[in-house]
């Protein structure tokens, strides 16, 4: 199960990027994370590990799986049954602008069930992210 959602942002890629990647931030600018704990120091990087709490949900940990530096980092969740990513592309435009692509991944036993009973929050979780990094990106570049 794939969700996948963009957005251009007013922003130059740095801008995007530095919104981004401080992930700690990102409860003040989407009402989908409660909290976001790094559990390692230094910049995000591949290895990086989070704990996050998001609405209606226990803390999960995700653990940085890909990243290339300004332009994409994906994380992953491995919990019973299911395996969870998150993965964050930004592309310049070509015009000062960035497109923002948000996905969601899940695979495993349990994530068809999963997605019957969450996609909708999920969708909506999404939907905040893109629009709440969106505004972020623009306030800041």
């Amino acid at each position: 199960m794939m969700l996948t959602t963009s957005a251009e942002a007013r922003a130059d890629l740095g801008a995007a990027w530095a919104v981004l990647r401080d992930v700690t931030d990102w409860p003040r600018w989407t009402r989908s994370m409660t909290s976001v704990e790094r559990l390692d120091d230094g910049p995000l990087r591949l290895g990086s590990k989070a704990r996050i709490k998001q609405p209606g949900m226990q803390p999960l940990v995700w653990e940085v799986t890909t990243f290339t530096d300004e332009a994409e980092f994906s994380w992953t969740n491995h919990s019973p049954g299911v395996r969870t990513t998150g993965r964050h592309l930004l592309r310049s435009s070509g015009d000062g602008a960035t497109v923002i692509t948000l996905e969601l991944e899940q695979t495993g036993p349990l994530a068809g069930l999963l997605h019957l009973l969450f996609g909708r929050r999920n969708r909506r979780y999404l939907s905040l992210e893109v629009a709440g990094l969106k505004a972020a990106s623009e306030a800041r570049g």
